[in-house]
């Protein structure tokens, strides 16, 4: 069995820190991102993994390598131009002609994904989606199924009278190999709008897979972005456990860092600094009497004295001078210099 990550994105949403760092590789408690979709295929015994690649490729291919220092085999294949999730598996068919899990390079989750194959394979489905629930199904395309797990229909984006389910598409699929000879070659081309509804007409038995007490994020906006390092930090994402969350760095004894947050190696936390539910990356450099909380701070970043970065996010290299302030839903990009006192 094979599995296909589709990290072709640019990471919009995420900008400024997706400018000169791809989505798929952006550190989550100071971990590449694609590890831990990594660690969920190794959980399932799958180690023979394909990237789909499109944006800053290189950077991707650089960090990772063979994926011999993660367990996996990795290969890559580069989109010569945006292809759509269906056309990018397609273009990738010389490297997957097995049966194949496809994972959205935006989502994590701690998903069973063992039992999401076995119930494909009982099922002798051609093609099975995981489904989540959602709050608020207005804000996505939900999926209705049939009793017995079949899927119905697809709808998108529904009005309020037209909700009659909660379970949205989750980005993750187990495909058997006959589903390449369905999608056009050289097209971009969709799984969401071209080829599921392609399988329904043809009567394929396409089936969802509803997990129990599974978490699920998409972690390309800034909020969720945060949100994602808030659950892992606080243990509540079921089978991800932050092991280490202190490296090699140096602080002072009066310094406060409290037990939730993870520090990098190479830091420098000063007298009176406080650390509170965060993380810092490795190098970075936290002044006297500066408090950091509920925030993201990327690798070599400096914090001045008597500063405050609440409940925000900063890029690699930044500078954030003295006393300033730095509030809820900021976002800096790397390299980003804030003088003294100022207030975003």
């Amino acid at each position: 069995m094979q599995a296909l990550i589709l990290a072709g994105g640019k990471g919009t949403r995420l900008r400024p820190l997706t400018v000169y760092t791809p989505k798929p590789i952006v550190p989550i408690c100071n971990r590449p991102f694609l590890l831990y979709q990594i660690d969920t295929l190794r959980r399932a015994g799958i180690t023979d993994i394909t990237l789909s690649l499109s944006y800053q490729p290189n950077k991707i291919e650089q960090l990772l390598g063979d994926g011999s220092e993660y367990g996996v085999k990795l290969k890559y294949t580069v989109e010569p131009q945006p292809m759509g999730t269906a056309g990018a598996y397609k273009y990738a068919e010389d490297l997957i002609r097995e049966q194949t899990v496809v994972f959205n390079g935006d989502i994590l989750t701690d998903l069973d994904l063992k039992a999401v194959i076995r119930e494909h394979n009982e099922r002798k489905a051609t093609a099975t989606i995981v489904l989540t629930p959602v709050e608020n199904p207005q804000d996505y395309g939900l999926v209705e199924t049939e009793n017995d797990g079949r899927i119905r229909r697809f709808l998108e984006k529904p009005k309020a009278d037209e909700i009659t389910c909660n379970t949205i598409n989750a980005g993750t699929y187990i495909l058997e190999p006959k589903v390449l000879d369905f999608l056009p070659a050289g097209e971009n081309y969709s799984f969401e709008y071209g080829l599921f509804p392609d399988l329904l007409k043809r009567g394929e038995p396409f089936y969802a897979h509803i997990p129990p007490r599974t978490y699920w994020i998409d972690i390309g906006t800034p909020q969720r972005y945060l949100q994602v390092h808030a659950d892992l930090l606080g243990g509540r994402v079921g089978r991800i456990h932050i092991k280490d969350r202190r490296g090699q760095f140096d602080a002072a004894t009066v310094a406060e860092i409290d037990e939730l947050s993870m520090i990098g190696d190479d830091c420098q936390i000063k007298p009176g600094a406080q650390i509170i539910n965060s993380v810092l990356g490795p190098g970075c450099f936290v002044e006297e009497r500066a408090r950091v909380e509920n925030s993201v701070i990327w690798p070599h970043t400096r914090i001045g004295t008597a500063a405050q970065v609440t409940g925000a996010i900063a890029g690699r290299g930044c500078h954030i001078g003295r006393s300033a302030t730095v509030g809820p839903g900021s976002v800096l990009g790397d390299k980003t210099s804030l003088t003294d006192y100022t207030l975003t």
